[in-house]
């Protein structure tokens, strides 16, 4: 059995030894980039590599690309595969925010053509809840080679959106916090606001009380009634950097509904032209 959108803290512990698994422990702070590889050098999940989402799943952020420009794949491929990914992995990520930063990496993988990657759900907050067990060790890794089949139909332009938007062929879905869309607070970004037409679904609305993903059902009718039906590959999500908006996508997989699509640059990389148009509610 694969799995392909999210996997349970027991279901993982069975299968810890499993040379063919590989985890990857993805937890970051956007207020301290270093406090991520600091968390994973205190404990982790036994076996897991550490990825950081500044240095391997994002280039480097430039004035005109937004916060966490999209990484070079074929640089990224080989990273995976001397962290011991091949094209027969099952990779499980995880993190403590929810999936917010492991959905960035479950999302990469699958736009390079590998589908058997699954997020911990709650992250290692369960795990820990659970007492399995934890590590400082640092895994032995065997070198395996992943091969890259990009598929770059997952992400869109800012070209791309205004023109969907103008067409009214696209429903764009911003994963940011009511506060930043409205333009009320921006705590990290130049400048205030959201795209104009763009629809607001905090990616924490993904989650209940407890952290745990929504049912696919609960997840399928939210999504459809949000998107009033239009069919995912009509669906494009963003948020500050492209980041957390994988959050939204990975729901709408849980959800059966497959197909929608990441706008990478997100809010970070549209206010880099001045001659874009900026909303603010009121």
């Amino acid at each position: 059995m694969s799995y392909t959108t999210l996997i349970s803290a027991n279901e993982l512990a069975k299968h810890l030894d499993q040379p063919d698994w590989v985890i990857f422990d993805c937890r970051f702070s956007l207020a301290d980039a270093g406090l991520g590889t600091k968390a994973y050098r205190q404990g982790h999940l036994p076996g897991a590599r550490y990825a950081d989402l500044n240095k391997d799943l994002s280039s480097q952020a430039l004035s005109h690309t937004g916060r966490h420009p999209l990484p070079d794949f074929a640089v990224l491929a080989k990273k995976l595969g001397d962290w011991g990914v091949s094209n027969r992995s099952q990779v499980v990520v995880y993190d403590d925010a929810g999936g917010a930063f492991a959905g960035r990496l479950w999302w990469l993988l699958r736009t390079m053509g590998h589908q058997d990657v699954a997020v911990l759900d709650v992250g290692i907050q369960q795990w820990q809840k659970q007492n399995l067990p934890m590590t400082t060790h640092l895994p032995k890794v065997t070198p395996a080679q992943f091969r890259c089949y990009l598929d770059a139909k997952q992400w869109v332009s800012a070209t791309e959106v205004e023109n969907g938007l103008a067409s009214r062929t696209i429903t764009l879905i911003d994963a940011r916090t009511p506060e930043r869309y409205a333009g009320l607070q921006e705590p990290i970004d130049p400048v205030a606001g959201h795209v104009p037409k763009a629809i607001n679904r905090p990616f924490q609305l993904n989650l209940d009380n407890n952290g745990l993903f929504l049912p696919a059902e609960d997840l399928k009718k939210q999504f459809q009634r949000l998107t009033e039906s239009r069919k995912p590959e009509q669906v494009v999500h963003m948020c500050g950097s492209g980041v957390t908006a994988c959050h939204n996508l990975l729901a709408m997989e849980i959800a059966g509904l497959s197909g929608s699509r990441l706008y990478a640059g997100s809010w970070s990389k549209w206010i880099t032209n001045k001659n874009r148009a900026v909303a603010k509610s009121v």
